[in-house]
């Protein structure tokens, strides 16, 4: 799937930052939530359409094209990632080549939701030596723990 934007199923939205072997963990990680965090900025849906660069081969085949990723994020249980008020982000938990960090987001309303970004050193392809999203999941308050893609 070809998108007007540039993006489509194997290739990363070009305008917009993609991962970097000069990127830690926790960097990945951050330069997801920053763009998130004002999702429009510099155009409709730009912070999700940086999280789908950073997702991991496995993650892309779990979550499909960019159209279905941006409507799982906007779904019930990630839409306080998006444009959310306020974050709160743990350490980075480092074992070999994969990390997690958990991160707690205050979205519209007041929600509060903890997630857990899961990220991995990629061995080999196009952002071989990369930091890159496997999942993002639930774990707490308000929905059950899962391991869902992101």
């Amino acid at each position: 799937m070809t998108e007007s934007n540039g993006a489509s199923d194997g290739y990363p939205v070009s305008d917009l930052p993609t991962p970097d072997p000069s990127y830690g963990p926790g960097d990945a990680i951050g330069i997801q939530l920053d763009a998130l965090g004002s999702n429009d900025e510099p155009r409709h849906d730009a912070g999700i359409m940086t999280a789908y660069n950073f997702a991991s081969p496995a993650n892309r085949r779990a979550t499909g094209p960019l159209e279905r990723f941006t409507t799982m994020v906007r779904s019930h249980r990630y839409r306080p990632l998006v444009d959310f008020d306020d974050e709160a982000t743990g350490p980075v938990e480092r074992d070999g080549n994969y990390a997690t960090q958990r991160v707690t987001v205050t979205g519209h309303g007041g929600r509060t939701v903890t997630y857990e970004f899961e990220v991995s050193l990629q061995a080999s392809g196009r952002f071989h030596g990369c930091w890159q999203t496997d999942g993002v999941r639930v774990v707490g308050p308000t929905e059950s723990p899962g391991n869902d893609p992101f």
